[in-house]
């Protein structure tokens, strides 16, 4: 199939965002974003072979995931997503029928957050590429960023820590087994509902987890120059979990990463505020640890464990 016949039939009968004014059909995509809003551009992209395999994953659930890593920038933003453009690169084997599952996956997601496929590009190539551009809008003072941690703030994260790096172990061991983690894995659902939560604060930090929360805090210490310490006790850990040995459970929720979940920064005052708001929204929410001035030239992170800080880097946590 050309080119032109593939986006003739990935292209949308409708368009969910009033503020398309022109999607497929031309050189470029004609926007008009929300009165007042700025708008929030992120990209991902997915390798087959580096991040991800067809021995344990179907090209459906690879459109849904590199869509919802894209989503979890835009939320960890502040922004609401709104549209979301797709380049593919396709080796030759492919057949039609084979993209239509990616796009399946992606737009089962762009669907449930109410976001529009706007454009794209296929080209061919030795492995299989998807790269994704997403928009988001938010309003100026509701903006997101790493920069905004200050010291005495609570240190908090959503959800569990180190399900998706868990699931992917047991994709390993058998790629054909089905369970809550190997689907936290594949199918990661982004935090969208945090979205309403931080609009109602006036200040917050924030990160998403695709790297682990060792990376995460770094970016947010290193951004906003302030140390942060967490207690290794407080990370939040699914209950099926605990039969791994400690150590590999704080492996799994520092490092791991891809559990798109997020953590983040918020005043000591704001903190009770975001409980009961997340609460409202069902969302799982816990305070992790703190924020202090630097007590050196460079930011710094610490895991306090046994009441001993030892140093957290982006690749785990070294003995003092």
């Amino acid at each position: 199939m050309k080119e032109r016949e593939w986006l003739q039939a990935i292209k949308p009968d409708s368009y969910r965002q009033p503020s398309v004014i022109k999607g497929f059909g031309d050189d470029g995509a004609v926007i008009k974003p929300p009165v007042g809003h700025e708008l929030v551009i992120v990209t991902d992209a997915m390798v087959e072979g580096v991040h991800f395999s067809l021995d344990y994953m179907s090209l459906y659930e690879v459109g849904y995931r590199v869509l919802a890593a894209n989503i979890s920038d835009l939320i960890a933003m502040g922004s609401q997503p709104l549209y979301y453009l797709v380049s593919l690169t396709v080796p030759s084997h492919y057949h039609v029928q084979d993209m239509g599952l990616l796009y399946e996956g992606m737009g089962e997601l762009a669907k449930e957050v109410h976001m529009d496929l706007i454009g794209g590009d296929t080209t061919g190539g030795s492995q299989l590429t998807i790269s994704i551009t997403a928009y988001g809008s938010v309003l100026p003072q509701q903006k997101r960023l790493r920069q905004h941690a200050n010291p005495k703030d609570i240190v908090f994260t959503t959800g569990y820590l180190g399900e998706a790096g868990y699931g992917f172990d047991l994709l390993q061991s058998n790629p054909n087994q089905s369970n809550h983690f190997t689907n936290r894995h594949k199918k990661p659902k982004p935090r969208l509902a945090f979205t309403y939560v931080s609009e109602k604060l006036e200040r917050i930090a924030l990160n998403d987890i695709s790297d682990g929360i060792a990376t995460e805090l770094n970016e947010l210490a290193e951004a906003s120059q302030v140390n942060i310490t967490i207690e290794a006790d407080a990370l939040p850990m699914h209950p099926d979990m605990q039969h791994l040995s400690r150590d590999k459970q704080l492996k799994y929720a520092l490092t791991a990463g891809e559990d798109f979940e997020l953590v983040g920064t918020c005043s000591n005052e704001e903190w009770y505020k975001l409980e009961e708001l997340c609460d409202t929204y069902s969302i799982p929410v816990t305070k992790i640890g703190t924020v202090s001035s630097m007590a050196s030239p460079t930011p710094q992170v610490f895991l306090n464990q046994n009441n001993q800080a030892q140093v957290l880097t982006s690749s785990g946590y070294e003995h003092q």
